[in-house]
């Protein structure tokens, strides 16, 4: 059976969560943002409301739809009781072998996750990731567009790592880093904050 899905952040990543869920089967009821006006449209589907009015849609579920990893780990402890929608692209690859993907996580189109990768709740897998095996992704983490992760890799809770950027082997990121694009880590992050280069070191 089809799911009815509410979609939080009308947005540029919204349009892209919208059509995974619908490339899925399931169906978007529309979007809670509280920065649009309720009967307004986004990509053809209404604007229901603000986020405070989740209650109104009991039987629906839903996914938050924002980058930026504070304002979802915000959102989420606000919204008691709900049923989080996890979205998988169907043109994701997702080994079926040992692999675990949290609640409320978004996986999308072309990215590759591998045996053994676990993903934690409300993840950001973005277009033409790799996860590869044996990978530990926390909670809240964001893997931007065509980012790599070799074998073995740890990342922190609520870490983002950059378009193109590449972590080698069994490597561990710590939690609220930020890895730039195109940056490569050759080594453990062990403190919080900002990375760049090649290979990645921390700015002030």
């Amino acid at each position: 059976m089809s799911k009815s899905v509410i979609i939080i952040g009308a947005s540029g990543h919204g349009k892209v969560v919208a059509d995974i869920i619908l490339c899925a089967g399931d169906l978007v009821l529309g979007f809670l943002d509280d920065n649009r006006r309720p009967g307004d449209s986004h990509i053809g589907f209404p604007i229901l409301g603000r986020v405070e009015d989740y209650k109104n849609y009991p039987d629906a579920w839903f996914v938050i739809a924002i980058g930026n990893a504070s304002v979802r780990v915000k959102i989420s402890a606000a919204l008691e009781g709900v049923r989080w929608y996890t979205a998988v692209h169907p043109a994701a690859v997702v080994s079926p072998l040992e692999t675990s993907i949290g609640e409320g996580s978004v996986v999308m189109a072309g990215a590759v996750v591998n045996p053994s990768a676990q993903i934690g709740r409300h993840c950001i897998i973005n277009s033409a990731s790799v996860v590869e095996h044996d990978n530990r992704i926390a909670d809240f983490v964001h893997i931007s567009v065509g980012a790599k992760l070799a074998g073995s890799v740890t990342i922190g809770r609520q870490t983002w790592v950059g378009i193109g950027a590449v972590v080698s082997n069994g490597l561990k990121i710590c939690a609220g880093c930020t890895i730039g694009a195109g940056c490569v880590v050759v080594n453990d992050i062990q403190a919080p904050g900002t990375y760049v280069g090649v290979p990645a070191r921390k700015i002030k």
